[in-house]
């Protein structure tokens, strides 16, 4: 059975999902204020995707280590409420449905994204 790296699509998929996602992000009414202000730092914006590919390219069997902050790490201070939280989530199974993964890759996307829940909010 392929790694979920390998149904994500490798780094070429994981980079545009990461990058649809950050987009989506940045439309969505509920948490756009968070991440609209990257658009006006670019080396910025590219250094939180950097993160996030790496993170996601380690953390589903792909090449190579993670060097970023923790969740937990990344996201203290900034009180993000579940509503937050799951407006996130919408995002990316939005963005999941429209690369067409299949039904078992995004079902463990969604797990990994449960299991950092109480890193992400209210910290």
């Amino acid at each position: 059975m392929a790694t979920l790296y390998e149904r994500l699509g490798g780094d070429g998929g994981i980079a545009a999902l990461v990058d649809e996602i950050v987009e989506a992000h940045m439309q969505n009414p509920q948490i756009k204020a968070r991440f609209t202000p990257y658009r006006d730092d670019p080396v910025h914006l590219e250094a939180v995707k950097g993160h996030l590919r790496e993170f996601l390219t380690s953390g589903s069997g792909g090449p190579g280590d993670y060097h970023g902050k923790s969740m937990r790490e990344a996201h203290r201070g900034m009180n993000i409420s579940e509503a937050e939280y799951m407006a996130a989530i919408d995002d990316i199974l939005a963005v999941l449905d429209r690369h067409e993964i299949d039904p078992q890759t995004r079902q463990e996307m969604l797990g990994i994204a449960y299991s950092l829940k109480d890193d992400i909010m209210h910290v």
